[in-house]
């Protein structure tokens, strides 16, 4: 309305004197400078923030702009302090915190670490803000989990402090970003190693007994004086026995494992010949199916303690004889899948809930107690086989499906593996 009422003006004026345009351009003209003189205004006002007290724009539009730019600004420093609170009162949360948190970008540099990863992994901030994490905490695993980002297992590795360990584990977030939590384990560890302490001392003082009971119970069941009324209990009791003598000899296997720190050694392995002896040992069992397909490769060898790969191997197999029914079928597939020398050993049998697959490998873990118990099983051979392929640097992969079948998958790295030289 102002701006009309200045050209109408102006073109009035231009009419009662006779120049319409000269009188209308320099009005446009005029108004030009004056638009321009404002903006410089609102710029350097905007450059030097400036409050509302110190300049007042004059009213009309330029008000009203003015008015739009300083509550933006308002609200921008109420959200600055606001952040700014947040920020102080995260610094302090997590400098309270006694695990290390170390956040890192996609390149995984350091862009901060609370107070806790100076003890616990010898950072030292601002410092090393901006240096690569691999650069300062040094460790194979870390390592490994850094050049596989899709891997986030916890990580056991020694504290800076001698005799102390830490448990780290890294955490995607954001747009390619990384946290590395890390705690102190030691505890645990130490907690971890009185029990197998205790499994192993307890399976050897059990041991020693469990052979003179069991030679005990042989004799008895010899005697033709026993074997009326008493040879049912005493076929029981020797099947217990062994039973219990079962699973004395498998706690002490995988104490063994569980406490030997050494490397397995790069003995070739024939695992062709191995599985064609466990086939033969698993159809004695007189239990399961009559089928079990070997699809093996000949020439390819395993590198690494031979007893260790035939336990793992055997227990996987007669697992899958115990489960599968007698019309049903095993088959066992070695050979490299991609640069993985791989062991599968795949059955028809009634399957396993995907609710139970992650904790297939604990000790003593059964799916159905009682249904287990009439398979004689010790439910510890899938922890046997856990051990024996961490021990040897692979993994154990679980596919199951209820009612179709299990598939167990152990893969060892390719420097575990190599060809037998053909003649």
């Amino acid at each position: 309305m102002r701006l009309a009422l200045v050209f109408g003006s102006a073109l009035a004026l231009g009419l009662l004197i006779g120049q319409v345009a000269e009188i209308v351009a320099i009005t446009a003209l005029g108004y030009l400078v004056l638009t321009l003189s404002r903006l410089v205004q609102l710029e350097r006002r905007l450059a030097t923030g400036l409050r509302r007290a110190e300049h007042e724009a004059p009213a009309g539009l330029w008000r009203a702009i003015d008015d739009h730019i300083l509550q933006a600004a308002e609200r921008n420093r109420d959200r600055r302090r606001e952040a700014a609170r947040n920020l102080r009162l995260f610094r302090a949360a997590t400098g309270a915190l006694p695990d290390a948190i170390v956040a890192l970008d996609a390149n995984w540099e350091i862009q901060w670490a609370n107070p806790a990863a100076q003890g616990l992994l010898g950072l030292e901030m601002p410092r090393d803000v901006g240096q690569h994490i691999g650069n300062l905490v040094r460790h194979p695993a870390l390592t490994s989990a850094i050049g596989d980002p899709a891997r986030y297992d916890p990580i056991e590795m020694p504290a800076r402090a001698p005799g102390r360990w830490l448990s780290v584990m890294l955490v995607g977030y954001g747009a390619g970003q990384h946290l590395m939590l890390a705690r102190d384990s030691t505890r645990i560890r130490q907690l971890e190693q009185m029990r197998r302490e205790f499994v192993a001392n307890a399976s050897h003082e059990l041991r020693s007994p469990l052979t003179v009971i069991s030679g005990y119970l042989e004799a008895m069941h010899e005697d033709e004086a026993l074997s009326g009324s008493w040879g049912l209990p005493l076929r029981e009791m020797r099947r217990q026995a062994d039973r219990m003598a079962s699973i004395v000899g498998d706690l002490l296997e995988l104490s063994r494992l569980e406490n030997d720190a050494s490397e397995p050694p790069f003995d070739p392995v024939d695992v062709g010949g191995l599985v064609a002896r466990i086939r033969e040992e698993a159809l004695a069992l007189g239990e399961g199916p009559r089928t079990v397909e070997l699809d093996v490769a000949p020439e390819l060898r395993l590198l690494g303690a031979e007893h260790e790969i035939y336990s793992a191997i055997s227990n996987l197999v007669f697992n899958a004889m115990r489960y599968t029914p007698a019309g049903g079928r095993v088959q066992v597939r070695w050979g490299m899948v991609g640069d993985q020398a791989t062991l599968a050993v795949a059955d028809t049998g009634i399957g396993i809930p995907a609710e139970h697959l992650p904790r297939l490998t604990e000790r003593f873990f059964r799916v159905e107690a009682s249904r287990v118990r009439t398979k004689g099983g010790t439910g510890l051979g899938l922890a046997i086989v856990k051990h024996v392929v961490q021990r040897h640097g692979g993994t154990l992969g679980i596919e199951s499906q209820v009612g179709q079948g299990t598939t167990f998958a152990m893969r060892f790295p390719a420097a575990r593996a190599s060809l037998r030289p053909r003649l």
